[in-house]
């Protein structure tokens, strides 16, 4: 089997914002006849005072607008991204047709694109790079973390959401798409030829002491056999500790994570979850494949969603030692309403909570050792004070 290098790629980030919402538990609900499936209330937005008053504006709009090649089609669909938008949830999202093939394609680990990770500036409200896969054109292109996308094929990214920017970067493969990037202050454009893209989830090393590392960049289908390959890697070449990097890792597949959380955690609650009416749903682990090993896990303000079902499990658990800083704070999930003519609407629909009942939106996991990353000297010669203080604990333990 081949060993898979360190590609640390931790991100030296001032801020994460809404954008680690790509990443989230995706369930697909059917609509019939208009009505959810899903026994849901009926509102009384769509009445006759409101139908009016949109047929008017739309009479203002064809009748007064200074140019008569209104876009019909698209004034339609802003109607259903404005109705979505006035939640001002930063997860819940009106997908296109397109958006929704994006989505669901990412969620399996494998597209056409650039290969790196699209968030959003919190402070600039648009859409940046946040992490560049190993050996991808963006890499090639000369990008780097922190690179704001200000156009994309001519189109300007502002008010965009990430879903709608990663949706004009993808494409078919072989094909090239018109960047324009800014980066410290200064814009910078490139062309960008897409390529088959295989996000490469997991990464893996043996260490000296026989310490095992292995880094998780997100939770996608493919992480799973990833996962277990780079485990039995580490345990055939001797492994006495595992440090388990999350560091970063913005969530993904609800599911995979689970399939995780089973090979590590003992029998017991792994997560469970709570809608608006108090309905809890519980996942449990059998422990028949609990890790042995001594495990110290990695976390900073990055870690988000899905890292933080796996982290909060490890440390209620006592299965691990969390180092680090406190995670993200994203715990809800969202569900992907299918409506049934190619284009979803995707919506939260409940809160997750650790095995003891603690919340994690807008509070996060806390670590059990605090270490904050010195920066400037990961910047000067790439050492790492966070990894250095998981091996100091992990060797205690042997």
């Amino acid at each position: 089997m081949e060993k898979k290098s360190n590609n640390l790629g931790i991100g030296i980030l001032i801020g994460v914002c809404a954008s680690v919402a790509l990443f989230c538990v995706i369930f697909i609900v059917m609509l019939s006849n208009g009505t959810l499936l899903l026994g849901a209330q009926k509102s009384n937005l769509m009445d006759e005072q409101v139908a009016k008053k949109i047929s008017t504006v739309d009479s203002v709009l064809h009748n007064y607008y200074y140019k008569t090649d209104i876009d019909d089609e698209a004034v339609t669909e802003g109607i259903y991204r404005g109705m979505v938008a006035a939640l001002k949830d930063p997860y819940s999202e009106y997908y296109s047709k397109e958006e929704l093939d994006a989505v669901m394609n990412q969620t399996q680990g494998i597209y056409y694109g650039i290969g790196a990770y699209v968030g959003l500036d919190e402070e600039m409200q648009i859409a940046k790079i946040v992490g560049v896969f190993e050996g991808s054109p963006a890499e090639a292109a000369g990008l780097m973390e922190g690179d704001l996308i200000i156009e994309v094929a001519g189109e300007s990214t502002v008010g965009m959401s990430t879903t709608e920017v990663v949706t004009l970067i993808k494409g078919e493969e072989g094909t090239s798409v018109h960047v324009k990037f800014s980066r410290d202050g200064e814009s910078f454009e490139r062309d960008i030829v897409r390529k088959k893209i295989e996000s490469p989830t997991v990464s893996h090393e043996m260490m000296e002491d026989e310490i095992g590392y292995l880094r998780i960049s997100e939770f996608d289908e493919i992480t799973v056999t990833q996962f277990e390959d780079a485990m039995a890697d580490l345990r055939a070449q001797g492994m006495k500790g595992l440090i388990l990097d999350l560091r970063d890792n913005p969530g993904g597949s609800v599911s995979a994570v689970l399939e995780i959380a089973r090979q590590i955690l003992p029998e017991g609650l792994i997560v469970y979850t709570e809608d608006r009416e108090g309905n809890r749903e519980e996942q449990h682990c059998d422990g028949k494949r609990a890790i042995k090993e001594p495990l110290v896990v990695l976390i900073n303000g990055n870690s988000a969603s899905a890292s933080e079902i796996l982290s909060g499990a490890i440390k209620d658990h006592g299965t691990g030692t969390l180092v680090g800083t406190k995670t993200f704070g994203k715990g809800v999930i969202q569900r992907i309403i299918d409506l049934k003519d190619g284009t979803a609407v995707k919506i939260t629909i409940s809160s997750y909570f650790s095995p003891k009942g603690n919340e994690i939106h807008e509070v996060g996991i806390s670590p059990d050792v605090e270490c904050e990353l010195d920066v400037e000297q990961y910047l000067e010669d790439g050492s790492d004070n966070q990894l250095e203080r998981a091996k100091e604990i992990l060797k205690q333990e042997f």
